[in-house]
């Protein structure tokens, strides 16, 4: 069976980690199955249509979603934090409306590589109605697969993990000396921010860890916007608020940002997908985790370093700000290796995505050939 996959995600915006999951994806469905289709529920579908040489859907067009879940073979809802309803109902509302419409096609459908949660009362009504009928269920961390097995009692549910482990940075190498970060031997600190509520208090601790990391250890900062112009937005309010001179960096391309992260001393991170990328290539970070799939991450690498803060909670005075930077700071070597340590652990459980998918598929195929067993 050459399956063709119908892929629903948040593809098409420009945000660099939904990109850079869809680009892993891709490319490995291609690795598994040589000649598949893959079609995309795209909010941009010709860039989309472009970049990965796939079919492209406009994930608006009900009409023609409907149609693109009949020509599939197989429809995965992911990667990604699609089933959670802290962004909106609306959003919830699209993505299990998609799995009900695969469902209800008769089509092999599953969730594949995601975050779930968080979800209210109505977030979890939406799920348990929704998404009956699921063929299976990949989730990126053990938080995640405890919640989907609860609201989905005899759907295989497995924790995997995220597959943007899987992601191998590439590309021209980029030259950073027209941004001011080239020419010394000042070490790189990267930050990867986005839009939060309580944005005052947690803009104004961000910029105090900045200026401890510049003024105590004599780093250069650089902020990385992965989310377009809302992150640059972001990192523009915290970088007015430094009394040391951080960098805005442009918008790169994935293997840029990557390769941007890969020369980073230390990563601030509230963009989970920056964290993964630092993971990946072993750089020490500092998280912010805004989201439980933030935190879920820390727990699932077992990282030995507490969080710079948690933004919407209550934030700790400066001076516990100062001794976390300097612990993790102080301790870089250490948290690297400890990185580069559960590595292999993390992209095996990464590949099994693509294992537990092809046992669907596998399935599939029998049943059709009328030899399931």
């Amino acid at each position: 069976m050459t399956p063709r996959f119908l892929l629903s995600g948040y593809y098409g915006f420009g945000n660099l980690g939904d990109e850079a999951l869809l680009g892993v994806i891709v490319e490995r469905l291609r690795a598994r199955w040589p000649g598949c289709g893959v079609d995309v529920l795209s909010g941009d579908p010709p860039a989309t249509a472009r970049t990965y040489g796939v079919d492209a859907t406009p994930r608006m067009d009900l009409g023609r979603v409907r149609a693109a879940i009949e020509r599939s073979d197989v429809v995965l809802s992911g990667g990604g934090g699609l089933l959670q309803n802290s962004t909106s109902l609306k959003s919830l509302l699209y993505y299990s409306g998609v799995i009900r419409a695969g469902v209800a096609a008769g089509k092999p459908t599953m969730v594949f590589a995601q975050s779930i949660g968080p979800l209210d009362f109505w977030g979890r009504a939406v799920v348990r109605t929704f998404c009956r009928g699921l063929a299976g269920a990949t989730v990126r961390d053990e938080r995640s697969r405890a919640l989907l097995a609860t609201l989905l009692p005899g759907v295989p549910v497995e924790r995997t993990a995220d597959p943007v482990f899987l992601f191998q940075p590439g590309g021209e190498p980029l030259d950073l000396a027209a941004e001011g970060l080239a020419g010394d031997d000042a070490p790189l600190v990267v930050v990867s921010v986005r839009k939060w509520h309580g944005g005052a208090a947690t803009a104004q601790t961000v910029a105090h860890a900045i200026d401890r990391l510049a003024g105590r250890y004599g780093a250069r900062v650089a902020f990385l916007p992965l989310g377009g112009p809302p992150d640059a937005e972001a990192s523009t309010t915290i970088i007015r608020r430094c009394a040391s001179t951080p960098v805005l960096l442009p918008d790169y391309s994935l293997d840029q940002a990557a390769q941007v992260i890969g020369r980073a001393a230390l990563v601030i991170g509230m963009r989970l997908h920056a964290l993964i990328i630092a993971a990946r290539l072993g750089v020490p970070f500092l998280a912010l985790p805004y989201d439980p799939k933030v935190t879920a991450l820390l727990e699932d690498l077992r990282y030995p370093a507490r969080p710079l803060f948690v933004p919407g909670e209550p934030v700790p005075p400066p001076s516990e700000i100062d001794a976390r930077v300097d612990d993790a700071w102080n301790r870089r070597d250490a948290l690297a290796a400890h990185l580069r340590s559960v590595r292999p652990e993390i992209e095996l459980l990464a590949a099994r995505n693509f294992d537990v998918l092809n046992e669907l598929v596998t399935r599939t195929a029998h049943k059709a050939a009328g030899t399931e067993r």
